[in-house]
């Protein structure tokens, strides 16, 4: 089974799936006053485009990019669900996240993730972002992780 992904609107059933799942896995590793959660509704604003994977039709994975001023663009709402995870999924989502940054003109990729994320982590550190001071208006705490990519080959 292959899976595709394309640009899909957060405010469908099966996105709004993806997004309790995420939520609750966050919120089993993380205490709800150190999350940082978009609803669909704030995904569907103009600056953001969420990326879905779908195998056989059904959504099982997802990603967005968020635009922020200063040419700093964000990784938001990754996940896939559990029966998809290790097949990377992930990495080809944030692949997507990456590559719309870079043809947009950003120079800087950032998140900001759980610091107990395992899984997430890797995926972060194997496609080339490097932990970093806090980001954006996110407050630092114990159960935070914040990273950073420099967008190479992009014109400023």
């Amino acid at each position: 089974m292959s899976c595709t992904i394309a640009i899909e609107s957060p405010l469908q059933d099966e996105v709004r799936a993806l997004v309790r799942g995420l939520n609750e896995t966050t919120l089993k590793l993380t205490p709800a006053e150190h999350t940082h959660h978009m609803s669909v509704e704030q995904m569907a604003q103009a600056d953001t485009t969420l990326f879905v994977a779908r195998e056989d039709g059904s959504a099982v994975a997802m990603g967005a990019l968020r635009r922020h001023g200063d040419g700093v663009a964000e990784v938001k709402r990754m996940y896939t669900l559990p029966s998809h995870q290790g097949r990377g999924l992930g990495r080809a989502i944030l692949q997507r996240i990456e590559a719309l940054a870079r043809e947009e003109g950003f120079v800087r990729l950032v998140l900001e993730t759980g610091s107990n994320f395992d899984a997430a982590l890797h995926v972060y550190k194997s496609a080339g972002f490097a932990a970093c001071g806090p980001v954006l208006d996110y407050p630092p705490s114990a159960w935070t992780a914040f990273y950073a990519k420099k967008l190479a080959g992009v014109s400023t």
